[in-house]
Protein backbone atom coordinates (compact mmCIF):
# COMPACT_ATOMS: atom_id res chain seq x y z
CA UNK A 1 0.00 0.00 0.00
CA UNK A 2 1.45 3.26 -0.89
CA UNK A 3 1.85 6.17 1.67
CA UNK A 4 -1.37 7.98 2.74
CA UNK A 5 -1.05 11.73 3.34
CA UNK A 6 -3.90 13.56 4.50
CA UNK A 7 -4.50 16.87 3.58
CA UNK A 8 -7.06 18.32 5.69
CA UNK A 9 -6.92 18.18 9.34
CA UNK A 10 -7.09 20.93 12.61
CA UNK A 11 -5.85 20.75 15.91
CA UNK A 12 -7.20 22.42 18.74
CA UNK A 13 -4.93 23.60 21.82
CA UNK A 14 -6.31 22.49 25.06
CA UNK A 15 -4.55 25.70 26.93
CA UNK A 16 -6.59 28.27 26.59
CA UNK A 17 -4.29 30.51 27.74
CA UNK A 18 -1.61 30.20 25.67
CA UNK A 19 -3.65 29.88 22.53
CA UNK A 20 -6.46 31.93 23.31
CA UNK A 21 -9.85 31.89 21.20
CA UNK A 22 -10.34 34.16 18.08
CA UNK A 23 -12.78 32.72 15.84
CA UNK A 24 -13.30 34.89 12.95
CA UNK A 25 -16.90 36.04 12.55
CA UNK A 26 -16.69 36.51 16.22
CA UNK A 27 -18.40 32.73 16.71
CA UNK A 28 -16.54 29.20 17.45
CA UNK A 29 -17.21 26.50 15.17
CA UNK A 30 -19.71 24.07 16.89
CA UNK A 31 -17.02 20.89 15.88
CA UNK A 32 -14.45 22.64 17.61
CA UNK A 33 -16.56 23.21 21.01
CA UNK A 34 -17.47 19.29 20.43
CA UNK A 35 -14.50 17.77 19.32
CA UNK A 36 -11.32 19.64 19.87
CA UNK A 37 -8.76 17.60 19.26
CA UNK A 38 -4.72 18.67 19.91
CA UNK A 39 -2.34 17.78 17.71
CA UNK A 40 -0.97 14.57 19.91
CA UNK A 41 -4.34 13.42 19.68
CA UNK A 42 -4.22 13.89 15.80
CA UNK A 43 -0.99 11.70 15.35
CA UNK A 44 -2.10 8.75 17.44
CA UNK A 45 -5.78 9.19 15.24
CA UNK A 46 -2.69 9.40 12.41
CA UNK A 47 -1.27 6.13 13.69
CA UNK A 48 -4.46 4.07 14.01
CA UNK A 49 -5.28 4.82 10.56
CA UNK A 50 -1.58 4.30 9.13
CA UNK A 51 -1.47 7.93 7.51
CA UNK A 52 2.19 8.80 7.35
CA UNK A 53 1.98 12.46 6.96
CA UNK A 54 -0.78 15.15 7.32
CA UNK A 55 -1.49 18.61 6.81
CA UNK A 56 -2.25 20.79 9.62
CA UNK A 57 -4.81 23.61 8.40
CA UNK A 58 -5.58 26.52 10.49
CA UNK A 59 -8.35 26.40 12.13
CA UNK A 60 -9.93 29.82 11.40
CA UNK A 61 -13.14 29.20 13.34
CA UNK A 62 -11.51 28.32 16.38
CA UNK A 63 -8.32 31.02 16.02
CA UNK A 64 -8.62 33.14 13.15
CA UNK A 65 -5.71 34.48 11.51
CA UNK A 66 -3.43 33.54 14.82
CA UNK A 67 -1.57 30.40 13.74
CA UNK A 68 0.45 29.64 16.29
CA UNK A 69 -0.70 26.44 17.25
CA UNK A 70 -0.32 25.16 14.11
CA UNK A 71 3.90 26.35 13.70
CA UNK A 72 3.61 24.52 17.33
CA UNK A 73 2.21 21.13 15.50
CA UNK A 74 4.88 21.59 12.69
CA UNK A 75 7.80 22.20 14.74
CA UNK A 76 7.16 19.48 17.15
CA UNK A 77 6.73 16.63 14.57
CA UNK A 78 8.07 17.86 10.93
CA UNK A 79 8.31 14.22 9.60
CA UNK A 80 4.91 14.17 10.04
CA UNK A 81 3.42 17.34 9.84
CA UNK A 82 2.83 20.49 6.80
CA UNK A 83 0.89 23.35 7.88
CA UNK A 84 -1.04 26.03 6.24
CA UNK A 85 -2.06 28.76 7.76
CA UNK A 86 -4.61 31.87 7.72
CA UNK A 87 -3.81 35.89 7.11
CA UNK A 88 -5.96 38.68 6.52
CA UNK A 89 -5.34 38.93 2.68
CA UNK A 90 -7.04 42.96 2.55
CA UNK A 91 -4.25 44.18 5.37
CA UNK A 92 -1.84 46.85 4.13
CA UNK A 93 0.60 44.28 5.59
CA UNK A 94 -0.61 41.17 4.23
CA UNK A 95 2.49 40.26 2.46
CA UNK A 96 4.22 40.70 5.72
CA UNK A 97 2.30 38.28 7.50
CA UNK A 98 2.53 35.62 4.77
CA UNK A 99 6.21 35.70 5.41
CA UNK A 100 6.35 35.25 8.87
CA UNK A 101 4.40 32.18 8.64
CA UNK A 102 6.43 30.73 5.62
CA UNK A 103 9.12 31.74 7.58
CA UNK A 104 8.19 29.95 10.62
CA UNK A 105 7.95 26.69 8.90
CA UNK A 106 4.61 26.62 7.33
CA UNK A 107 3.46 25.59 3.89
CA UNK A 108 0.92 27.16 2.55
CA UNK A 109 -1.78 29.90 2.63
CA UNK A 110 -5.51 29.35 3.50
CA UNK A 111 -8.31 31.59 1.99
CA UNK A 112 -11.59 31.30 3.92
CA UNK A 113 -14.35 32.91 2.25
CA UNK A 114 -17.28 30.85 3.79
CA UNK A 115 -17.58 27.88 6.76
CA UNK A 116 -19.37 26.97 9.68
CA UNK A 117 -19.34 30.19 11.11
CA UNK A 118 -19.95 32.39 7.51
CA UNK A 119 -22.10 31.10 5.68
CA UNK A 120 -22.78 32.73 3.01
CA UNK A 121 -20.21 32.96 -0.06
CA UNK A 122 -17.83 36.35 0.63
CA UNK A 123 -17.17 38.96 -2.22
CA UNK A 124 -13.86 39.81 -1.12
CA UNK A 125 -11.94 36.71 -2.93
CA UNK A 126 -11.11 38.92 -6.36
CA UNK A 127 -10.22 42.29 -4.47
CA UNK A 128 -7.17 44.08 -5.75
CA UNK A 129 -6.17 44.70 -2.26
CA UNK A 130 -5.33 40.97 -2.15
CA UNK A 131 -3.78 40.89 -5.12
CA UNK A 132 0.44 41.56 -3.64
CA UNK A 133 -0.55 38.27 -1.71
CA UNK A 134 -1.33 36.25 -4.57
CA UNK A 135 1.50 37.74 -7.01
CA UNK A 136 3.62 36.90 -3.95
CA UNK A 137 2.50 33.17 -3.47
CA UNK A 138 2.73 32.97 -7.61
CA UNK A 139 6.70 33.93 -7.61
CA UNK A 140 6.96 31.52 -4.67
CA UNK A 141 4.90 28.85 -5.71
CA UNK A 142 2.92 29.10 -1.98
CA UNK A 143 -0.31 26.95 -2.84
CA UNK A 144 -3.45 28.92 -1.45
CA UNK A 145 -5.77 26.63 -0.13
CA UNK A 146 -9.70 28.13 -0.57
CA UNK A 147 -12.27 27.69 1.48
CA UNK A 148 -15.42 28.77 -0.84
CA UNK A 149 -18.39 27.40 -2.37
CA UNK A 150 -19.26 27.57 -6.09
CA UNK A 151 -20.45 30.89 -6.26
CA UNK A 152 -17.03 32.22 -5.83
CA UNK A 153 -15.78 30.72 -9.21
CA UNK A 154 -16.32 33.75 -11.16
CA UNK A 155 -13.89 35.47 -8.69
CA UNK A 156 -11.79 33.06 -8.55
CA UNK A 157 -11.53 32.69 -12.25
CA UNK A 158 -10.65 36.22 -12.30
CA UNK A 159 -7.75 35.79 -10.60
CA UNK A 160 -6.62 32.90 -12.13
CA UNK A 161 -6.84 35.32 -15.25
CA UNK A 162 -4.53 37.79 -13.40
CA UNK A 163 -2.39 35.07 -11.41
CA UNK A 164 -2.13 32.20 -14.57
CA UNK A 165 0.47 30.25 -12.80
CA UNK A 166 -1.32 29.88 -9.19
CA UNK A 167 -1.73 26.64 -7.50
CA UNK A 168 -5.02 26.68 -5.94
CA UNK A 169 -6.43 23.99 -3.93
CA UNK A 170 -10.16 23.88 -3.93
CA UNK A 171 -11.39 22.46 0.10
CA UNK A 172 -14.84 20.22 -0.52
CA UNK A 173 -14.15 20.26 -4.50
CA UNK A 174 -15.59 24.22 -3.60
CA UNK A 175 -19.14 22.61 -2.39
CA UNK A 176 -20.91 21.82 -5.83
CA UNK A 177 -24.31 20.88 -5.83
CA UNK A 178 -24.88 17.64 -6.91
CA UNK A 179 -27.82 16.10 -5.93
CA UNK A 180 -29.47 16.45 -9.82
CA UNK A 181 -26.99 13.94 -10.67
CA UNK A 182 -25.41 13.06 -14.23
CA UNK A 183 -24.95 14.87 -16.48
CA UNK A 184 -23.92 17.70 -13.81
CA UNK A 185 -25.14 20.57 -14.97
CA UNK A 186 -25.21 21.87 -11.47
CA UNK A 187 -21.47 21.27 -10.98
CA UNK A 188 -20.64 23.32 -14.38
CA UNK A 189 -18.44 26.28 -12.06
CA UNK A 190 -16.33 23.53 -10.61
CA UNK A 191 -15.60 21.52 -14.57
CA UNK A 192 -14.95 24.71 -16.02
CA UNK A 193 -11.88 24.98 -13.93
CA UNK A 194 -10.52 21.85 -15.20
CA UNK A 195 -8.82 23.93 -18.22
CA UNK A 196 -7.00 25.94 -15.47
CA UNK A 197 -3.71 23.31 -14.84
CA UNK A 198 -2.75 25.17 -11.61
CA UNK A 199 -6.25 24.38 -9.92
CA UNK A 200 -6.41 21.16 -7.65
CA UNK A 201 -9.50 19.39 -5.78
CA UNK A 202 -9.44 18.58 -2.28
CA UNK A 203 -11.92 15.47 -1.95
CA UNK A 204 -12.71 15.52 1.65
CA UNK A 205 -16.12 13.82 3.47
CA UNK A 206 -18.31 16.55 2.64
CA UNK A 207 -17.18 15.58 -1.37
CA UNK A 208 -18.07 11.86 0.00
CA UNK A 209 -21.67 12.57 1.37
CA UNK A 210 -22.70 15.05 -1.14
CA UNK A 211 -21.82 12.79 -4.43
CA UNK A 212 -24.15 10.20 -2.77
CA UNK A 213 -27.34 12.50 -2.42
CA UNK A 214 -30.69 12.56 -4.30
CA UNK A 215 -29.80 11.12 -7.93
CA UNK A 216 -26.04 11.32 -7.60
CA UNK A 217 -23.69 8.35 -6.78
CA UNK A 218 -20.31 7.81 -5.91
CA UNK A 219 -19.56 5.52 -9.20
CA UNK A 220 -21.16 7.91 -11.28
CA UNK A 221 -19.45 11.19 -10.07
CA UNK A 222 -16.31 10.50 -8.98
CA UNK A 223 -14.85 9.07 -12.43
CA UNK A 224 -16.25 12.08 -14.10
CA UNK A 225 -14.45 14.27 -11.67
CA UNK A 226 -11.37 12.06 -12.26
CA UNK A 227 -11.74 12.45 -16.13
CA UNK A 228 -12.11 16.02 -15.98
CA UNK A 229 -8.88 17.41 -13.76
CA UNK A 230 -7.20 14.09 -13.41
CA UNK A 231 -5.57 11.91 -10.47
CA UNK A 232 -2.49 14.45 -10.16
CA UNK A 233 -4.82 17.28 -9.42
CA UNK A 234 -7.05 15.36 -6.81
CA UNK A 235 -6.05 14.96 -3.11
CA UNK A 236 -7.81 13.58 -0.04
CA UNK A 237 -8.57 14.95 3.28
CA UNK A 238 -10.32 13.45 5.87
CA UNK A 239 -11.32 16.98 7.62
CA UNK A 240 -10.48 15.63 10.87
CA UNK A 241 -12.08 16.46 13.49
CA UNK A 242 -14.44 18.69 11.81
CA UNK A 243 -16.05 15.32 10.62
CA UNK A 244 -17.81 13.05 13.13
CA UNK A 245 -16.24 10.52 13.35
CA UNK A 246 -12.64 8.19 13.90
CA UNK A 247 -9.88 8.89 11.22
CA UNK A 248 -9.37 5.10 10.75
CA UNK A 249 -13.41 5.34 9.98
CA UNK A 250 -13.23 8.40 7.84
CA UNK A 251 -10.21 6.95 5.63
CA UNK A 252 -12.03 3.48 4.85
CA UNK A 253 -15.30 5.37 4.21
CA UNK A 254 -13.34 7.15 1.38
CA UNK A 255 -11.27 4.09 0.08
CA UNK A 256 -14.79 2.43 -0.57
CA UNK A 257 -16.58 5.61 -2.15
CA UNK A 258 -13.20 5.59 -4.69
CA UNK A 259 -12.78 1.96 -4.76
CA UNK A 260 -14.37 2.03 -8.81
CA UNK A 261 -11.00 4.42 -9.47
CA UNK A 262 -7.76 2.77 -11.05
CA UNK A 263 -5.10 1.80 -8.31
CA UNK A 264 -2.66 4.26 -9.74
CA UNK A 265 -5.15 7.33 -9.19
CA UNK A 266 -5.68 6.07 -6.24
CA UNK A 267 -2.11 6.16 -5.21
CA UNK A 268 -2.18 9.79 -6.19
CA UNK A 269 -5.17 10.62 -4.56
CA UNK A 270 -4.47 9.20 -0.90
CA UNK A 271 -0.72 10.53 -1.46
CA UNK A 272 1.14 11.48 -4.30
CA UNK A 273 -0.97 14.73 -5.20
CA UNK A 274 -0.29 16.59 -1.75
CA UNK A 275 3.22 16.63 -2.18
CA UNK A 276 2.65 18.12 -5.67
CA UNK A 277 0.74 20.73 -3.94
CA UNK A 278 2.98 20.85 -0.38
CA UNK A 279 6.72 19.87 -1.88
CA UNK A 280 7.36 20.03 2.38
CA UNK A 281 5.89 16.49 2.53
CA UNK A 282 8.36 15.30 0.17
CA UNK A 283 11.21 15.37 2.97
Amino acid sequence: MSVVIDTHTHAISSDKQRYPLAPVGGHQSEWSAKRPTTYEALLDSMDAAGIARAVVVQASTVYGNDNSYVVEAVRSHPDRFAGVFSIDVLADDAVSQMQRWLDAGLAGLRLFTTGSTMPGQAGWLDDERSFPVWDYAQRHGVSICLQMTAQGIPALLNMLSRFPDSRVLLDHLARPDLAGGPPYEAAAPLFSLASHAGVFLKLTNRTIAEAARGASTSEAFFPRVLDAFGAHRIAWGSNFPAAEGALPQLLAQARESLSMLPADALDAIFGGTARTIYPQLRA
